[in-house]
């Protein structure tokens, strides 16, 4: 072993002091000229809100705790130790829908479950996104028959990971996907990204009158 002695100061740390210094300087309006420019050309990044937005979802992106069937073990399995998927900011999970902005269709869908995971999905955050976990969800898988429904029949699927259930290696590979489609597109619901603005269903006084099982639905505004 080698000891080698400095001043202090010197060497990386002091070139990292310098670079306090500097700053310090800069902020109190004492940095002027030629040493501005080169500070600022060394230290300042410049970037624009959306960018520094798409930065900020792209990496802290909030999955709902939501699982179908097996694949659902896989998907837990990820946010573990062995995968880290904290790298990414992927592994803060939310119970309520309306904390969630992506929602992964992690087993078999019924044809009963589809309307209920489409509410569930109408109540998470925009911009939001669905990733479809394995083969039942994307292809209806080795059970294709009548009663199972593919994901993207009800809902805009982002990604498809194949797989029967996929590894958490390949749920990583699809989520590392889907983060680099939101940080190209971070601000795009769903309706702009597929072309479906103008088919939202807005719920007028009139259908509430007629409505059957919604509260206050039924009502004709007289009272006996």
């Amino acid at each position: 072993m080698e000891i080698k002695r400095e001043a202090l100061g010197a060497g990386s740390a002091g070139e990292f002091r310098a670079r306090q210094l500097r700053a310090r300087d800069m902020l109190r309006g004492e940095l002027e000229g030629e040493e501005l420019e080169k500070h600022v050309e060394q230290s300042v990044l410049t970037t624009t809100m959306d960018k520094a937005a798409s930065w900020a979802i792209g990496n802290a992106n909030f999955p709902l705790s939501f699982g179908l069937a097996c694949c659902a073990i896989e998907w837990m399995s990820h946010i573990g130790a062995r995968v880290d998927i904290a790298r990414f900011g992927f592994e803060a999970a939310r119970a309520s829908p309306r904390q969630a902005d992506t929602i992964f269709l992690s087993g078999r869908i019924s044809i009963k479950m589809a309307p209920v995971i489409r509410r569930v999905y109408d109540q998470m955050l925009e911009p939001r996104y669905v990733i479809a976990m394995g083969a039942c969800s994307s292809s209806m898988g080795v059970f294709n028959n009548y009663a199972l429904v593919p994901g993207d029949k009800f809902l805009p699927v982002d990604v498809h990971v194949p797989g029967c259930p996929p590894r958490p290696e390949s749920l990583v590979h699809g989520i590392l996907k889907l983060r680099a489609a939101i940080l190209a597109q971070p601000d795009e619901g769903w309706r702009t990204r597929y072309g479906g603005r103008g088919t939202e269903e807005v719920v007028t006084d009139d259908d509430l009158v007629n409505a059957v099982n919604v509260p206050g639905g039924g009502r004709t505004g007289t009272s006996a």
